[in-house]
């Protein structure tokens, strides 16, 4: 293990973390895929080899990504944050349409598919943290510090959106927790915030006085899981199927009880719609129970605290910002992925990192990996610069 994991630079915990979080994706993708064969036929071992050419991609792109020398990270965060605007245009006028949502970018000649929004939210993360110190020294100044912050966000939220209003809430408030980070100060932290409802209020208003327009095509599907949420009393027969994904994710759980019906051994699965991804967490627990449950929950946990302990000791706040946002998204897609599962949120369409079946979002959570390692790599380098440098003072004093 010692031979291999000195290929691979950086914290040795978020690797094997992650590493192994991948390997066991490819036996769960194996085991939730029923549904999918039931809805597009194939077989299991198709999926599996969708997933394996997907794992194998992110961990190249992880490896790879965690080679390049951070400061080229940082120069090219600008770059990156307009590749995922000009990305989000693109799929915003040619996305193809994947159940009923137009958030995909089709990959010519091999049949696969790229979610925009998993890259643009990424690269605004990073482009945010450069603004954050380049901008520190203005934080009182609209014009100057906080209007060059609040556009991109602004950007980025809106093009998402259309088709996803739950990614482009997260990707909103994990921006604004990053400026409450970055020491933005609370006033306006909290005027931005008012201004970014009011803005979504606002087009909600336009698609309900313009319904030809067709302004949020989703619109109707975001309205009816949150009043399937919120009207849990109901009790009616069309009610209880309106509530069924939830309803079922909910069993599956209650089912898998202290350790679970088995590998394989899953019944809920078959009726549960995207058991592989939105409901993972669900169909998890129904086959390796609440012990396996607590210990997911906990490898998340530590990959954040692990984060968070190298931006706390990095002298750079660029590389600091970029790690606490890259964790806390992580985390937090996670936690998403949970609460929906056990009902505390409506349906929504976020899965679990490293572990569902997923192209764009199993790569790009790889490759916030890799900007992370990229950054912790350095880090012995940099402390033996700062106990050099502190011992010159030293001896100069």
């Amino acid at each position: 293990m010692r031979t291999y994991l000195s290929y691979l630079k950086g914290d040795p915990v978020i690797w094997i973390i992650t590493l192994l979080m991948m390997a066991f994706s490819l036996v769960t993708v194996y085991s939730f895929v029923p549904i999918l064969i039931k809805i597009e036929g194939g077989s299991p071992f198709l999926y599996l080899f969708k997933h394996l050419i997907y794992v194998v991609l992110g961990f190249a792109a992880m490896f790879a990504i965690h080679r390049v020398p951070a400061k080229y990270i940082s120069q090219l965060a600008k770059f990156a944050y307009y590749l995922g605007l000009a990305l989000l245009i693109f799929t915003w006028f040619f996305g193809a349409q994947v159940n009923g949502a137009g958030r995909w970018i089709r990959i010519p000649f091999v049949n696969l598919t790229f979610q925009s929004s998993d890259f643009a939210k990424l690269a605004l993360l990073i482009y945010l943290s450069k603004l954050l110190v380049k901008k520190q020294q203005k934080f009182d100044n609209w014009r100057e510090g906080i209007f060059p912050l609040l556009i991109p966000i602004g950007a980025i939220c809106l093009l998402i959106l259309k088709d996803n209003f739950s990614t482009s809430a997260m990707v909103f408030m994990l921006s604004m927790l990053l400026l409450f980070i970055g020491k933005v100060p609370l006033l306006k932290l909290f005027t931005m915030a008012g201004v970014g409802l009011a803005l979504v209020l606002l087009i909600v208003g336009l698609h309900l006085a313009v319904p030809k327009a067709n302004i949020l095509p989703r619109y109707d599907t975001w309205m009816n899981r949150i009043n399937n949420r919120v009207d849990t009393k109901d009790q009616s027969i069309e009610s209880l199927q309106a509530n069924q994904q939830a309803n079922n994710a909910k069993l599956a759980i209650s089912v898998g009880a202290v350790f679970g019906q088995g590998v394989g051994d899953g019944k809920l699965k078959e009726f549960l719609p995207e058991a592989y991804a939105d409901f993972y967490y669900a169909t998890f627990v129904e086959e390796f129970g609440f012990v396996s449950a607590f210990i997911l929950v906990l490898l998340y946990l530590i990959l954040l605290y692990r984060m968070i302990r190298f931006a706390l000791k990095t002298q750079d706040l660029f590389q600091s910002y970029v790690a606490m946002g890259i964790g806390i998204h992580l985390l937090t897609q996670a936690s998403v992925n949970m609460l929906v599962c056990t009902g505390v949120f409506p349906v929504t369409g976020q899965n679990m990192p490293f572990l569902a079946m997923g192209g764009s979002a199993l790569v790009m959570a790889c490759v916030s990996i890799g900007v992370v390692q990229s950054f912790a790599k350095e880090l012995p380098k940099n402390e033996q610069e700062n106990q050099f440098a502190s011992q010159v003072q030293n001896e100069i004093d």
